[in-house]
């Protein structure tokens, strides 16, 4: 058996990441509490678990050019789900960006944006793990490694203080009363849907079902 890619802490990963990806697959089915209570306690579980991922002695052997699943469609499905979920507190100001020494004025980040980049990543890569061909698993987690080292990470810290400040202010405001149901669209299920037959396509019954619970 593989140590790198069917290592514990691996396996660890792939199971938040699963558990993740399912999460804002969903979003649009909870109120806003619920998605922000949920946000803050699962996205610091899955930035260590991407921290103690092994090391590979051979990483740079396996260039292979990995499927990505994700296509523009379901980005923006996922996205716009968030976006109507949290309204006007989408929105937030990115204080650690690399554009900030660029810029004169604060730069307006989008929660929606940032964790949809996160979800992207994870589900190419979990999508890709879950077809059981060793030599682009391994590629594929080198690959969400580097994105964690060079992109992703960054996005998960930034966004979580965002998610922190909107648990933690005092707001009387039961939004969880707005009926969410009415930001639903039964067009972008129904392209979700299919998207989701399409993977299923891709690997057998059993794996499907190991993934999707």
């Amino acid at each position: 058996m593989d140590n790198y890619i069917f290592s514990k802490n691996t396996i660890e990963f792939v199971t938040v990441g699963v558990e993740f990806c399912a999460f804002m697959e969903k979003a649009h089915e909870n109120g806003k509490n619920e998605f922000i209570d949920t946000s803050v306690k699962i996205l610091p579980l899955l930035y260590l678990k991407a921290v103690l991922l092994p090391d590979s002695e051979e990483e740079n052997e396996y260039d292979i050019n990995t499927e990505h699943f994700v296509t523009e469609e379901i980005y923006e499905y996922i996205r716009n789900n968030i976006a109507q979920l949290l309204g006007e507190q989408d929105t937030y100001l990115e204080v650690f960006q690399d554009d900030m020494q660029y810029s004169e004025s604060p730069i307006i980040a989008y929660i929606s944006e940032n964790m949809t980049d996160i979800y992207q990543d994870i589900k190419d890569f979990i999508s890709v793990y879950s077809l059981g061909n060793e030599d682009c698993m391994r590629a594929s987690l080198n690959e969400c490694k580097n994105n964690f080292a060079s992109y992703w990470g960054q996005k998960l810290v930034n966004v979580l203080r965002a998610l922190h400040s909107l648990k933690y202010t005092d707001d009387e405001t039961d939004d969880d009363e707005i009926c969410h149901h009415d930001i639903k669209s039964t067009e972008k299920t129904d392209l979700f849907s299919k998207r989701q037959e399409s993977w299923k396509e891709d690997m057998d019954t059993d794996e499907w079902d190991n993934w999707n619970g």
